[in-house]
């Protein structure tokens, strides 16, 4: 497969131990995992959810993005990055990519910026994402939105691990909010869960309200005096986004090998470079000053022979992929009015994009199995 999760015994002690507690939700595991997240990448605030989607969710809303407003992200991305802001009743537009690193150019976002102020139809937020685990030129990105007074939520789904001008992704230096994800086949898994990071105690607040229904028991934030320790108010619209403890806790342990994990994958993507000098293959372009957590390896291969050497590949038992098709080709985006040629850049990627298989416990003759069906289905 292209990716693969790494389950050991710690794993399903820390899950069993849940199960045998009194807390399956809603327990003391919950604000363990934020806390260690936390930790880890350096920021002050985390609010765990059920997925990667939610915490894009909450992070618009805490953000107050609603009907007339605008967000932009990557059309390289998976949905959940442009649906978000849907769900709120935004409008999503694009910024075309960088071709080297398939992430959002900075120089396109300040050409894109500058036209949409002269017409004053500026985003309220920009969505960056961190494709395959490495980090955008949050810099040049900060830099402008600061400039334009806008708003950025970096979607680190794939970059947990990760780090940018030597702090770790995450750290939200660069950012009102970052999001995580924990499935399976990302860095760390809690089987399906989420995480919004923030520096901002009241985007964290109001997100930790939002993932349980917009209900509060804290009396400082209820509009009347509580009328006993029972008591709770709905303050506001919010969703069941809450993650369980049992998924919480298999985060935990995970999070034990985060180190050991992208480090292997960085070993990994190494020897690919290595291997694949020599092939007829754009290897994955490299961001001076981003320590990848290579989530994925995607190579990009002759257009031509794009769709045969996928279907070779996969034929021989080689479970590659394609992330992603772009966001603005998707059927439902049409009504919005995107069509094809509309960000070549993406949809260049898209015609030679294939992702390989990349994970901690790749051993290392498969990995030189994937380079030989990859060499033989060129033709070479």
């Amino acid at each position: 497969p292209y990716g693969r999760q790494d389950i050991q015994d710690t794993d399903i002690d820390a899950v069993v131990s849940v199960l045998k507690s009194d807390f399956l939700t809603q327990g003391p595991a919950v604000p363990r995992f934020e806390h260690h997240v936390a930790q880890r990448v350096g920021a002050k605030h985390a609010v765990a959810v059920n997925s990667a989607t939610s915490a894009l969710h909450i992070a618009c809303a805490a953000l107050d993005l609603g009907p007339g407003d605008c967000l932009w992200t990557s059309p390289v991305t998976f949905v959940a990055s442009a649906n978000c802001a849907l769900y709120c009743g935004a409008r999503v537009d694009f910024v075309d990519t960088d071709p080297a690193t398939a992430n959002m150019c900075p120089d396109h976002l300040a050409q894109k910026l500058a036209k949409a102020d002269a017409e004053g139809t500026l985003p309220k937020g920009i969505v960056p994402v961190h494709l395959t685990g490495q980090s955008c030129d949050m810099a040049k990105i900060a830099a402008l939105a600061k400039r334009y007074n806008i708003r950025v939520i970096e979607d680190a789904s794939h970059a947990i691990g990760g780090a940018y001008l030597g702090a770790p992704v995450g750290s939200c230096a660069h950012s009102d909010i970052v999001v995580f994800s924990f499935h399976p086949v990302k860095i760390v898994t809690s089987g399906e869960g989420g995480m919004a990071i923030t520096n901002d105690a009241g985007l964290a607040r109001k997100m930790e309200r939002l993932r349980s229904h917009g209900i509060t028991r804290d009396v400082e934030e209820m509009t009347g005096p509580s009328d006993g320790s029972w008591y709770y108010q709905q303050i506001e619209l919010g969703w069941n986004y809450r993650l369980t403890d049992i998924q919480a806790a298999l985060g935990v342990a995970q999070l034990d090998r985060l180190d050991d994990y992208v480090t292997k994958r960085n070993t990994l993507a190494d020897r690919y470079d290595d291997r694949l000098q020599n092939l007829a293959v754009t290897r994955p372009g490299r961001l001076t000053g981003a320590y990848s957590a290579w989530h994925l390896y995607v190579v990009r291969v002759p257009e031509a022979q794009h769709k045969d050497v996928f279907e070779k590949m996969r034929s021989a038992g080689l479970g590659v992929n394609l992330h992603y098709i772009p966001v603005h080709l998707q059927p439902y985006y049409a009504q919005f009015g995107f069509s094809p040629g509309d960000f070549p850049n993406s949809e260049a990627y898209y015609r030679s994009a294939i992702s390989i298989p990349l994970f901690p416990t790749l051993a290392e003759a498969d990995q030189d199995r994937v380079v030989t069906t990859l060499t033989e289905a060129l033709g070479k």
